[in-house]
């Protein structure tokens, strides 16, 4: 893994095309030869230029992590000590970076649903078709709305360098600790890519069938089954991309995927016992309605040039849309119950998020003539966002339909002094954005702590179209007294819009006006950064301390029905990362340490003093990760720990039956090159640990549907080759 750390201040910059970043280096502006160009930094400048906390998992270490755990988010969550223990689900609600939501793209173009999150973004796409992960730290506005934790931008697999036909294939089996049928999944997937002249094309497919998980006493892990899993389940993944160079610089790329993830259907959930520590499980038979299922379908067309009047154009539109369907209950719930489709009780009905977007990226980059050493950047962005939630069954609407659209100018400048002694970077993006919301009505039935309000109907609300605009600002100075030894300091705004769905579904009082209803005012959070830096030699080592805040953050809270509501309360982060690698005396062998600590409180009373502990659905634990790697000739292998620190959360209305107890993970991978492909071996939880995941532990202590343990050992035995 190539790690880069630096401080999070590009607050201004914005998305980035993937055909420029992705097959080109130009020589006058990457400082180092080889050196990696992020995109998600929309800059051409080399990761040392710039003052951001970044983090690139290249495919080598990207494929490991995934033959390990199976998916992309898993391995950037085992990789990342200041991200969440993922929760082994096909939701993601509540897991955060630096104690907040990240911003998933693929090749820049925005995965996330801020207006509704249904938290299925880290599934969109399969691993098998990115080519890096590119993870960048702290709350900043690089691609717009969204980034208040970071971004998590997965960049694709490239053009074809050679004329001619090349490809790759890949081979999985994966088992359960006892090799049991019902436990058994496999994989399969390909990509052919073809070269000829000036135009090259790749296309590809996945497909992947999960069987289900059982825990390290041999139990089948519980079944959640509005929010949806990715055990008993498939996968197909479908990847195109076609380019055409129409000058020695300009360049011409269209990319499309397609990612369906969708429940079986062959499972139930058993109840566990929270009080008495018996797991959430699961057993044969047919739940109600259909399966749990993500869909997302993406096209994006780029035109690049590297040497547009002397310096970098990009341009890029896209077109994004999702449909995550969440299950239904084996138990009809309240919220949907309306007495006039059917008596209380009996109205069986679940929900579908259905979002869409589209937009336009234009950048461009250049040195000042005669003033090499400045380096400035000027471009637009634009989004079009339209969210609702519908219940299928009824085909009634949860959330309304609602619109969001953001124009936003931005410039960036970056100064190098003293022949690279000290820079400085800073810049300004200017946010206009405008949330569009009908009237409409709350379902009939909207059950608050047991108040029940169907008497009149549900509620009517006002719609509006409530504005925002805002100057984001961000500055940063990097101190290099020498090669591979920095010091420095920034700062960064960045903002999102709070789950507007979970607010506007919720709405009790009759006659609310959503242009006056502030709840809906975006989350504008900053991040201030000190750290440093030392690549050199066998070293590679950085230690960084944050703080960040929000005056009106977003809080997920519990109900008893188990859906979650949005709070508005002001939220204070702060946290120390430390990473540390060493390449020993043996030829090929490297050890590894990261470590994490972040608290985070917000104000629970609102009397402007930050009192209360974060609980497990806002913020991650403390963790320790160890790993020693080794890769010489055709052998490479790695064994990584992971330990999860107990956390007690503190504050007026802490419950103690949330505290987290706190466990360690072991993984381990082999793999051996032959002349006909790759042979892996992997083991995730080597030990077979019993454990109940954090979100589980540390949320809804009463709710014995909600008591999900960790996955016990597992083996995966891959064949990979390429031609």
């Amino acid at each position: 893994m190539n790690r880069t750390f630096a401080l999070a201040a590009l607050a201004c910059t914005a998305l980035s095309s993937p055909a420029f970043a992705q097959d080109m280096t130009p020589a006058d502006t990457a400082e180092d030869e080889g050196t990696i160009i992020v995109t998600a930094a929309r800059t051409i400048l080399p990761p040392n230029a710039l003052p951001l906390t970044i983090d690139v998992i290249d495919k080598d270490v990207l494929d490991q992590q995934i033959a390990i755990s199976g998916s992309v988010t898993d391995a950037v969550a085992t990789l990342s000590p200041s991200f969440s223990p993922t929760r082994q689900k096909l939701s993601g609600a509540g897991e955060t970076l630096r104690g907040r939501s990240p911003l998933y793209a693929i090749n820049g173009i925005p995965q996330s649903t801020p207006l509704r999150d249904g938290s299925r973004d880290g599934f969109t796409i399969d691993g098998f078709f990115v080519d890096r992960v590119e993870l960048i730290f702290g709350s900043n506005a690089l691609q717009g709305v969204g980034g208040t934790g970071g971004i998590v931008n997965q960049v694709t697999v490239g053009a074809p360098a050679e004329e001619g036909v090349s490809g790759r294939a890949l081979l999985q089996a994966t088992a359960d600790n006892d090799f049991s049928d019902e436990g058994m999944g496999g994989k399969v997937a390909g990509l052919v890519q073809y070269k000829a002249g000036r135009f090259d094309a790749s296309v590809g497919a996945a497909w992947e069938r999960r069987g289900v998980f059982f825990d390290g006493e041999g139990r089948p892990v519980g079944i959640n089954l509005t929010q949806g899993e990715t055990q008993d389940s498939e996968t197909l993944s479908l990847f195109g991309r076609f380019g055409y160079a129409v000058t020695d610089t300009m360049r011409l790329d269209l990319i499309a995927s397609r990612f369906e993830l969708e429940g079986d259907g062959d499972y139930a959930a058993v109840a566990g016992n929270k009080l008495g520590g018996v797991p959430t499980s699961a057993e044969p038979g047919i739940p109600p309605g259909v399966p749990a299922t993500g869909r997302t379908e993406s096209v994006a067309l780029s035109l690049t040039d590297t040497d547009l009047g002397g310096g970098n154009f990009i341009s890029q539109i896209f077109w994004n849309r999702s449909r995550d369907t969440f299950g239904g209950e084996p138990n009809p719930i309240a919220t949907f119950q309306d007495p006039a489709i059917a008596p209380r009780g009996t109205l069986f009905d679940q929900s579908q998020n259905r979002s869409r977007k589209y937009g336009g990226k234009l950048s461009y980059e250049r040195t000042v003539p005669g003033l090499d050493a400045l380096t400035l950047i000027a471009g637009f962005d634009a989004l079009w966002d339209s969210t609702e939630q519908r219940l299928i069954a009824t085909d009634r609407a949860w959330v309304p339909p609602t619109d969001f659209r953001s124009l936003a100018p931005f410039g960036q400048a970056n100064l190098k002094l003293a022949n690279g002694l000290v820079r400085l970077a800073g810049g300004v993006r200017y946010e206009n954005v405008k949330i569009t919301i009908d009237d409409y009505r709350t379902l009939a039935s909207t059950t608050f702590d047991g108040t029940d309000e169907s008497t009149y109907g549900g509620v009517a609300v006002a719609g509006g179209s409530p504005t925002f605009d805002d100057v984001l600002l961000n500055g940063g100075v990097i101190v290099e007294p020498v090669p591979g030894i920095r010091a420095y300091a920034s700062y960064a705004e960045g903002y999102t819009v709070p789950d507007v769905g979970r607010i506007t579904r919720a709405v009790r009082t009759a006659g609310t006006d959503i242009d006056n209803f502030l709840d809906i005012s975006p989350i504008v959070s900053n991040n201030r950064e000190l750290g440093v830096e030392v690549k050199r030699g066998p070293l590679d080592a950085s230690a960084t301390y944050f703080w960040s805040s929000s005056k009106k953050g977003q809080l997920l809270i519990a109900r008893p029905d188990g859906i979650f509501d949005v709070q508005r309360q002001r939220v204070e982060i702060e946290g120390l990362e430390i990473n540390l690698a060493v390449r020993m005396p043996v030829d090929g062998l490297t050890l590894s340490a990261g470590y994490a600590h972040i608290t985070g409180r917000f104000d629970d009373d609102e009397d402007g003093v930050v009192e209360t502990d974060l609980d497990g659905a806002n913020i991650s634990p403390d963790r320790l990760n160890l790993a020693a790697a080794y890769a010489k000739g055709p052998v490479s292998a790695r064994v990584q720990t992971q330990f999860y620190l107990a956390r007690t959360f503190r504050g007026p209305n802490r419950d103690a039956r949330n505290d987290f107890e706190g466990y360690n993970l072991t993984d381990a991978i082999v793999r051996y090159q032959t002349s006909i492909g790759g042979i892996s071996f992997a083991v995730s939880n080597l030990f077979d640990k019993q454990y109940i995941s954090y979100a589980s532990d540390t949320q809804r202590p009463t709710d014995n549907f909600f008591n999900f343990a960790g996955r016990g050992r597992t083996f995966t035995l891959g064949w990979d080759y390429r031609f």
